[in-house]
């Protein structure tokens, strides 16, 4: 858990006060301190022979809202203890659940325990783990802010935590592939940046992969999910005439063709794009693999370094392929080494 910085209140015009915190927000007609926009990291904990994880990092608060937080898995020296003699390059990972569901700590049932995080650690890459805003918490470009708020934070920790800022990448699987994507194509779009959290560093990344992700909202097929298996206390919080439908919630229950196409990766995909690393399944019965296919043709016509792995007999999440998940992520890992190996 990390510290939160607080501020008495009663302490706001003492000439005593102590100078705002880093995360500090202004506070109205108040002379001294206010409260912070986000936390410092804290401690580290060891976890492994190669990990350290800074936990429960709130790297966003904001009024109205939970604050969010991430986990940052960091690098030990050969795994010998201490942290690595020199800036290491850091990925974002963000986790799916059809932007409904899910949190920082989840990974698809298919992948072992941590696997993401460790063999990142592994190959002498950090790693952040985010918690971002679900479709009914906040409509989209709610989950985009959040993304570019965790990568500023990062930046403008990286002498603290031991980290390059000029090497950070951006990984995430289903929505959180969605999402990776929107990262990576919309560095310098300051109407889609966001006011939360530390302000001032690039939200940019430079390298992207994105495992069975949702290119085109508007030509998603209806999902086609067995009888039953959203009903009773799943949905009961679910707001009525709501659609299901993962990119009309994310959008705020609208059809609207130009408000998903908006929210979609395919409709800001430009030459100042980042290298892809698409991974997707051809039994993808969720997520057709014809949306990475046509995102993939949009990077090459815009002159951007991408690849497409397409496993065989694989279903969403790679079911299917539970025999090859090692060497999909091994791939993952592998890109964004050689991507991230200098600034």
């Amino acid at each position: 858990m990390t510290t939160t910085e607080t501020v008495a209140s009663e302490m706001a015009g003492s000439p005593d006060a102590p100078a705002p915190p880093a995360g500090a927000a202004p506070l109205a007609g108040a002379a001294g301190p206010a409260f912070p926009a986000f936390d410092g990291p804290g401690t580290a904990v060891q976890v492994s022979a190669i990990s350290d994880v800074h936990r429960e990092v709130s790297y966003v608060r904001t009024i109205g809202f939970r604050p969010l937080a991430m986990d940052i898995w960091l690098p030990r020296t050969g795994g010998h203890g201490g942290k690595a003699k020199s800036p290491v390059p850091l990925v974002l990972w963000v986790h799916g659940g059809a932007f409904q569901l899910g949190d920082r700590r989840e990974l698809p049932p298919t992948f072992p325990v941590n696997s993401v995080f460790s063999r990142l650690n592994a190959a002498g890459i950090a790693c952040a783990t985010v918690d971002y805003r679900l479709a009914l918490e906040a409509a989209f470009p709610a989950q985009l802010h959040d993304l570019k708020a965790a990568v500023r934070y990062l930046r403008a920790h990286a002498r603290e935590l031991g980290i390059d800022p000029d090497r950070i990448g951006a990984w995430g699987e289903s929505a959180g592939g969605h999402l990776a994507a929107l990262l990576g194509l919309t560095a310098g779009r300051e109407d889609l940046e966001g006011g939360i959290g530390a302000q001032g560093p690039s939200s940019a990344v430079s390298a992207v992969v994105d495992f069975y992700g949702v290119s085109s909202l508007p030509l998603m097929p209806p999902m086609q999910l067995p009888d039953g298996l959203l009903a009773g206390p799943m949905v009961a919080a679910v707001p009525a005439g709501m659609s299901l439908e993962p990119g009309p919630m994310l959008v705020g229950g609208s059809g609207d063709p130009e408000l998903l196409e908006a929210a979609s990766p395919l409709g800001h995909v430009s030459a100042d794009a980042p290298p892809f690393l698409l991974i997707h399944g051809d039994s993808d019965a969720l997520v057709p693999l014809s949306q990475s296919m046509i995102l993939s043709q949009a990077l090459d016509a815009a002159g951007i370094r991408n690849e497409v792995v397409v496993v065989d007999g694989a279903d969403h999440c790679f079911f299917g392929a539970e025999d090859r998940i090692d060497s999909i992520l091994d791939a993952a890992v592998t890109f964004l080494s050689n991507e991230l190996s200098q600034p």
